[in-house]
């Protein structure tokens, strides 16, 4: 029988009265989260057994059972100014809920939104002056790419194999990690018109050299080879992590970056800086493209924005891309562009930045002691292969000691002991670290407010955790 729209009104009275507890128990939260929550890029089950947050404080997140755990990699490295949000951004916000909530930023301008694009026009270098506000790390991404598109005519994006962009169509397609595969793979439908570049940085596997001359000789001969057989009328722009975040924490070697950036200028190619995880001073420098003598044509940054507290990320262009869509459809968009209380967040956030000289406590306080004991790791541990940091920003790659090769975490060619992994796993649980492992690369990027104390206290619980890895062996 065809029933009206009417019957099935909701009610308050259709719904359970639980919803209106202040707090539910720990066994009710596990059991519902076993019916209806899902996880992201890996099977669903674990989630269900992962730690149940309640507050978090600082650079500590607590559970239920109030045990702490430090947050050793900013959750997916954006809570870096910790967990306790400072009063002016809570006053930020507050004003702008009250004052107005939401507007659709096609409709109208609001002063944090042009406060805060002068302001980061102020402390970008060069010339990067026009600004987008979407919500995430991939739509900034997406944003990018089809502007890129749009202002060149032309199609082609070069990305490289050791990257990630983004869970959109578009940004993982643009990405060389395994997460392309989902989009890729058996069912998926990827987007089109993105060519892969390899990373000038070595692996277990394959390198371009032996030195860092040679290595940047022969990747930026490899690419140019690229663009010549993809045709460079065909390639709208170059898009690179300035540093590559998930992949390992790796700083390109000297004159690669500027000579990408010499065979854009030459062949009118754009260059895409993706900054969405090392922007606002991850790296010790407000921006990752900093650590090169190179300016982007484009540049995307999200996480660090707000420190995770909203979602907002950035997408900033050149003077001559700005005038184009002065006068062009830039031909993207979003609902939640520019979210008021996104910008006002933002806005606050970065001038908090700026008041406690951030970048300058990651450069001073927080770099020299992520140097040492990263430098400790590797030469107490044979299960320890190498390390890097780079600001705020490390990773340390874990091996397999009986073969020398990377741990993967399931069986195959690699020697891999998904037993020790697992290990690993439990015991930084266990000893109240909470952040990435994803084998063979273990990461390291607390929150960039974290103390000196702070931080030796982490590495301390991430030695035992390590002892207990080269136990396995």
């Amino acid at each position: 029988m065809r029933r009206s729209f009417a019957s099935h009104a909701p009610t308050k009275a259709s719904v359970s009265a639980k919803h209106w507890e202040p707090q539910w128990p720990e066994s009710d939260l596990r059991s519902e989260s076993r019916q209806h929550v899902m996880s992201t890029w890996g099977p669903g089950a674990p989630i269900h057994s992962a730690p149940l947050l309640r507050r978090g404080e600082g650079v500590f997140v607590y559970d239920d059972a109030g045990k702490d755990y430090l947050d050793w990699t900013s959750q997916a490295v954006c809570s870096n100014l910790g967990h306790t949000m400072p009063e002016s951004v809570k006053q930020a916000l507050k004003n702008q809920m009250e004052t107005l909530p939401f507007v659709y930023s096609g409709f109208g301008l609001y002063e944090n939104r042009v406060r805060l694009s002068s302001l980061l026009a102020e402390l970008l270098p060069g010339d990067l002056s026009g600004f987008l506000f979407p919500t995430s790390g991939a739509e900034a991404n997406e944003a990018a790419i089809r502007m890129a598109r749009r202002f060149t005519g032309k199609t082609k994006i070069i990305n490289q194999y050791r990257s990630y962009h983004g869970g959109t169509t578009s940004t993982v397609t643009a990405t060389g990690d395994f997460r392309r595969n989902f989009a890729e793979g058996t069912g998926g439908d990827g987007a089109v018109g993105f060519v892969k570049t390899m990373n000038p940085t070595d692996s277990h596997l394959f390198s371009f050299g032996a030195t860092d001359e040679e290595r940047t000789s022969k990747a930026l001969g490899f690419l140019e080879e690229q663009i010549i057989c993809e045709g460079p009328a065909t390639i709208a722009a170059i898009m690179l992590e300035s540093i590559t975040g998930s992949a390992g924490v790796y700083l390109n070697p000297p004159g690669y970056m500027e000579g990408v950036r010499a065979l854009c200028t030459k062949y009118g190619i754009l260059l895409i800086c993706d900054e969405v995880m090392v922007g606002f001073g991850r790296t010790g420098k407000m921006w990752g493209f900093q650590h090169y003598d190179i300016q982007p044509d484009i540049l995307t940054s999200a996480k660090g924005l707000t420190g995770a507290w909203m979602p907002c990320s950035m997408v900033a262009v050149s003077s001559k891309i700005k005038s184009f869509f002065e006068v062009n459809p830039l031909g993207w968009g979003s609902t939640f562009h520019a979210h008021p209380m996104n910008l006002a967040v933002a806005y606050a956030c970065v001038k908090h930045m700026l008041d406690t000289d951030l970048v300058g406590h990651v450069k001073n306080n927080v770099e020299p002691i992520m140097l040492r004991e990263v430098g400790r790791m590797v030469e107490k541990y044979d299960c320890v292969a190498q390390g890097r940091v780079l600001g705020g920003f490390a990773c340390v790659d874990l091996t397999d000691p009986r073969s020398g090769l990377p741990i993967q975490e399931f069986s195959g060619k690699n020697c891999s002991h998904p037993e020790a992994i697992l290990t690993f796993r439990k015991e930084l649980n266990k000893n109240g670290l909470i952040g990435f492992v994803r084998p063979p690369k273990f990461h390291c990027a607390p929150p960039l407010v974290i103390k000196p104390n702070e931080l030796e206290e982490g590495f301390a619980r991430a030695n035992r955790a390590l002892d207990a890895y080269a136990a396995c062996f």
